[in-house]
């Protein structure tokens, strides 16, 4: 029990920076703007497909990882 609370910081710190990386690849052509709600409309919604879908669904489970991995190092280190 005493490994996976040690390396369980490690594993959220590895999560995070693949959170992070997939975020910023799907960050693809968008403005300044877009980033405060000034998009002039040119971000329309259309259907993922190939390698964009897939990063998007890697993204969804990386996070999902991330915050098991941070509820389950809160429960073993609160104890």
């Amino acid at each position: 029990m005493e490994a996976l609370v040690s390396a369980l910081p490690y594993a959220i710190i590895a999560l995070a920076l693949l959170l992070i990386i997939g975020i910023v690849l799907q960050q693809r052509g968008s403005s300044l703007g877009g980033a405060f709600g000034g998009d002039n409309f040119a971000s329309t919604f259309y259907k993922r497909r190939g390698a964009e879908k897939f990063l998007f669904n890697a993204t969804v489970v990386v996070a999902i990882l991330l915050v098991l991995a941070a509820a389950t190092n809160f429960l073993l280190t609160s104890s």
